[in-house]
């Protein structure tokens, strides 16, 4: 794996947020939802997380995640994905990478 310095890292702007939709998206090329998250002052971003097998819509509403929000828009067939939702790879799929603790919407990880 390449070895990157801190300052290269700190460009990465990683952001708590909360999810406030889940929806189906079934126009994407791998099972995915549509994601509307809360982010504070940066505001509701939308983003497509292939989470189908570990995740339903019903318990992600309300659920704190972390976000990339400066890689720019992505588009996935008619949506535009505006932030990275972060997680795992698991044998079920990807699992949420979360804050253990709640912490206001926008706070960035250091």
């Amino acid at each position: 794996m390449d070895q990157i310095d801190y300052s290269e890292f700190s460009k990465v702007d990683i952001r708590s947020g909360t999810i406030v939709s889940a929806e189906d998206f079934p126009e994407a090329k791998n099972p995915a939802y549509k994601l509307r998250i809360d982010l504070g002052y940066i505001g509701i971003k939308k983003s497509s997380a292939q989470i189908t097998g570990v995740y339903s819509k019903d318990e992600l509403v309300g659920k704190q995640v972390i976000c990339v929000v400066n890689l720019g828009n992505k588009k996935m067939g008619p949506f535009v994905s505006e932030v990275l939702t972060i997680g795992f790879d698991s044998d079920k799929g990807v699992v949420l990478a979360v804050p253990d603790k709640k912490v206001q919407n926008g706070k960035k990880l250091f």
